[in-house]
């Protein structure tokens, strides 16, 4: 495994596995002279623009890069699952979605184009044509976090390429072993070093200098919002930015609701990954009709969900990342339980990284575990008799990002659909519930902007128009100058 691109070791940076926090790797972390040098380098290939690497060899590099990981899988899936802990059978999953989203990007790359802007509408306009066409936005820093550790990075970095863009990652810490191997395929597959470069430092003000750059020409963002929110206030003027961050999601289930195929539905939602995903399924609001069923349900087969080794292929539920993260998990909890929340099961650290997947039932509505993102397995649902009571606590934090509704009546459900405060909603399906090239924005302190393979592509590009104008082109002959 390639370090970072670094001249000087001054500190090193020991990758754990998050499952028994045994040592996997050992990476150098970059100095403020490298991250200099990432800046110089990318931002002289930017503004050269004989330098620009055309269409057809960023659809080269793409179309081998997919090759290559295809070879590779296997490995990905080994280097992924000992640095993030993800189970092997969701690992999977993500290395093969990682996969296709090189090749979304490739397919938005072929398709992605100016358009031709009407002249000759107003006699002032006549004796024209002019058309728009894509160039890179600037140099594209990207800022990535640890849940997916190959997927999100080529969310960032595979756009980048393919619009033209050098770019600079900073994987998270405590996952850059995926980045390094991806990195690594690109520059196998034909990309040029310069124009895809790695950052690893665990440093806050050395990652703060590298967003902050005017240099830079777009931020691509994947992570918390208080740290998101606080780098954007500080980038330079022009530098444009996208934020991805999460939140509570909630969903509301209908008294007609089969609890359960509502329950095999959530189950996946609220405890994939260890529920470390910026849509797990968090708060769920069930009629009043089925709540205590339902929850009695969702409860007993989260109880038998294998919690244990990401490494064997009947893991359910791996570690969560630190042990930090698991002691704030139980201490928001046990919040719950001690202001009247029913413990229907788990609460219980396994060991420094494992937790049981919990249910709790009517929790308070002011507790953590209502108000903010838990990113862990843990689940709160609550009961409703109205409608509107649901769709109030479903919208009534500064979050909104993806929502579900689970009902059997259409109407009912597009007009639940309608009322939530969301960017997306499924229907009779979870809220972590992702196509690659699907729109997938944050609003409110969710998030900036929108992500998906076409519409990263999109946000690192520019139109620029083309203004011709030309005798051939029919004029009336009195048309005034603007």
């Amino acid at each position: 495994m390639n370090s970072p691109d670094t001249d000087t070791a001054t500190k090193t940076l020991t990758v754990v596995n998050p499952y028994d926090l045994s040592p996997v790797d050992t990476v150098t972390e970059n100095t403020p002279a490298d991250i200099e040098n990432a800046l110089a380098g990318a931002f002289a290939l930017f503004r050269d623009r004989a330098a620009w690497l055309p269409g057809h060899e960023r659809l080269a590099v793409l179309e081998k890069t997919v090759t290559l990981m295809e070879q590779r899988a296997d490995q990905l899936i080994d280097i992924a699952i000992r640095e993030g802990g993800k189970p092997r059978r969701d690992t999977r999953a993500e290395i093969l979605r990682a996969i296709d989203s090189v090749k979304a990007t490739i397919a938005a790359l072929r398709t992605d184009a100016g358009d031709v802007v009407p002249m000759g509408l107003t006699p002032a306009t006549g004796n024209r044509m002019a058309f728009t066409q894509r160039e890179p936005v600037g140099v594209v820093v990207a800022v990535s976090a640890f849940n997916h550790p190959l997927n999100l990075i080529v969310h960032q970095v595979a756009p980048a390429i393919a619009a033209g863009c050098p770019v600079i990652v900073k994987p998270a810490p405590e996952t850059p072993l995926s980045c390094f191997a991806f990195i690594d395929i690109l520059h196998e597959a034909g990309l040029p070093q310069g124009w895809a470069r790695t950052i690893v430092t665990s440093d806050n003000t050395l990652a703060e200098k590298l967003v902050t750059d005017s240099r830079i020409g777009f931020f691509s963002f994947i992570g918390s919002a208080g740290v998101g929110w606080v780098l954007r206030s500080k980038l330079a003027p022009g530098t444009r930015c996208a934020l991805e961050h999460g939140g509570a999601a909630p969903v509301i289930i209908t008294g007609d609701s089969d609890v359960y195929e509502v329950r095999e539905a959530l189950l996946k939602g609220c405890f994939y990954h260890a529920g470390q995903v910026c849509v797990s399924s968090q708060r769920i609001f069930a009629h009043t009709k089925i709540a205590t069923r339902f929850a009695t349900q969702l409860a007993m087969k989260a109880s038998g969900l294998v919690v244990g080794d990401p490494m064997l292929d009947e893991t359910d539920i791996g570690p969560l990342i630190r042990p930090a993260e698991l002691d704030r998990i139980h201490e928001w909890v046990l919040e719950a339980v001690d202001g009247g929340g029913q413990l229907l099961t788990g609460g219980e650290k396994l060991t420094d990284t494992l937790y049981a997947p919990t249910v709790i039932f009517n929790a308070p509505l002011d507790c953590r575990l209502m108000t903010e993102e838990v990113f862990g397995p843990v689940v709160c649902v609550d009961p409703w008799f109205k409608v509107e009571d649901a769709l109030d606590r479903a919208n009534s934090l500064p979050t909104a990002f993806h929502a579900s509704v689970f009902t059997r009546d259409v109407e009912r459900a597009m007009a639940i659909s309608n009322g939530l405060d969301a960017s997306a909603v499924m229907v009779n399906d979870h809220t972590a519930f992702r196509a690659d090239w699907m729109p997938f924005a944050g609003l409110r302190q969710s998030g900036l902007g929108t992500g998906g393979i076409p519409h990263s592509l999109r946000d690192m590009t520019v139109d620029k128009m083309i203004v011709l104008r030309t005798d051939s082109l029919e004029s009336p002959p009195d048309a005034d100058p603007v």
